[in-house]
C-alpha cells in the first residue's frame, strides 16, 4: 500500500503564527493561559497543554493576574475581551490572525455605516463560532449571523445591508447566499436595489488560504485510491473540507488521529486499495497527519 501526505494540508499561517507565539512564551515562562483552544484539535492542544498552556474561557479565569500573560488566538476576540483584561490587569498577548484582524475592523467600519443609514450587518457563519464571536463584537453584537438560506428570515430586507463572511466558509455555500439574499432584496424592495452598490454589499472576505485548499485538495483526492481526512471535531474549515474531498473521492474517512485508524486499514486491504492519501484541515497539526501514515504502515 503506497501512502502519500498531502503537502498542501495543515495549519494555515494565523495558526502557525498562533502556535509559534504560545511556544515562545512556553519555553519563556513555562505557564501560558489560552482564551479557548488554541487550535480545533484536541491533539494539539494536549500537546501544548503539556508544555504549561492552561485554556481558560475567559480573562476573569486568571488565577495569578500579576505573573501571568493570556493568549488570544487566531480567531480574534471582541472588544469587551481587550476592555475586560485591561480592567483586571491581565496582560494579554495578541496572536489574532491578520486576515482576521483585517476582517474585524472592516466590519466594525461597515457597522457604523450601517448605524447612520438605518441598515444591518449580516455575517455568514457558524454561530457561536470563535471567529464569529469576534466579528459580531465588532457591532456590539446586533450583526445577524445565518449559516444557511433557512436562517434569511431574520435579516429585514427592506434595510440596506452589508454582508460578510467568515474567513473559513465555503465560497460555493457564500456565493449561493448571496444570490439568495439579492433575491429576497428584489422581491422586498425591487431588482433594482438588489443590484445596487449603495443599498446591498457583499464582501469578499473568505481567507484565500481556505478558498484555495479546496482546489488542491480535489487534486489530490483523485490522485489518490482513498483517503483518511484528519481533523479535530470542532473544526468548521475540517468539516467543510471532509464533505468536500468526499464528494470528489467516495472512499473518503474521517478520522481524528491514529486510534482510529485500525477498521479503516482493514476495509482498505479487503478492498486491496493500492494508494492512500493523507490529508486534513487547516487546523490539522503536520505530525499527527504523519502518525495516522505510520499507523497504517504498521504490522498488525
Amino acid at each position: 500500500m503506497r501512502i502519500v501526505i498531502d503537502d498542501n494540508a495543515g495549519f494555515c499561517f494565523g495558526v502557525v503564527r498562533a502556535i509559534s507565539t504560545a511556544e515562545e512564551e512556553l519555553k519563556r515562562a513555562g505557564k501560558l493561559y489560552c482564551l479557548g483552544d488554541i487550535v480545533h484539535n484536541n491533539a494539539e492542544v494536549s500537546r501544548l497543554r503539556a508544555k504549561g498552556l492552561e485554556v481558560i474561557e475567559d480573562v476573569g479565569d486568571v488565577s495569578d493576574v500579576a505573573n501571568a500573560r493570556v493568549l488570544i488566538r487566531a480567531h480574534g476576540e471582541p472588544p469587551s475581551t481587550y476592555a475586560k483584561a485591561k480592567c483586571a490587569g491581565v496582560e494579554l498577548i495578541d496572536a489574532t490572525c491578520p486576515i482576521v484582524l483585517a476582517l474585524q475592523q472592516r466590519i466594525r467600519k461597515g457597522y457604523e455605516e450601517m448605524c447612520r443609514q438605518n441598515g444591518e450587518v449580516v455575517i455568514f457563519g457558524k454561530p457561536g463560532h470563535a471567529e464569529v464571536v469576534g466579528l459580531c463584537g465588532q457591532t456590539e453584537g446586533k450583526a445577524v449571523v445565518v449559516s444557511s438560506a433557512e436562517d434569511l428570515e431574520e435579516i429585514d430586507f427592506g434595510r440596506p445591508i452589508r454582508l460578510y463572511s467568515q474567513t473559513t466558509k465555503s465560497r460555493e455555500e457564500y456565493a449561493r447566499l448571496i444570490e439568495n439574499v439579492k433575491r429576497r432584496i428584489a422581491e422586498k424592495k425591487g431588482k433594482e436595489f438588489a443590484e445596487n452598490g449603495d443599498f446591498f454589499v457583499a464582501y469578499d472576505t473568505i481567507c484565500s488560504r481556505v478558498a484555495n485548499r479546496a482546489t488542491k485538495l480535489e487534486e489530490f483526492a483523485r490522485g489518490v485510491d482513498a483517503v483518511l481526512f484528519v481533523s479535530g471535531q470542532g473544526s468548521s474549515n475540517g468539516h467543510y473540507l471532509y464533505e468536500y474531498c468526499r464528494r470528489v473521492q467516495e472512499r473518503t474517512f474521517l478520522v481524528y488521529g491514529p486510534d482510529e485508524v485500525k477498521d479503516v486499514k482493514a476495509r482498505l486491504e479487503k478492498e486491496k486499495v493500492e494508494s492512500v492519501g493523507i490529508t486534513g484541515a487547516t487546523s490539522t497539526p503536520r505530525w499527527l497527519m504523519e502518525a495516522v501514515a505510520q499507523e497504517l504502515l504498521n504490522e498488525d
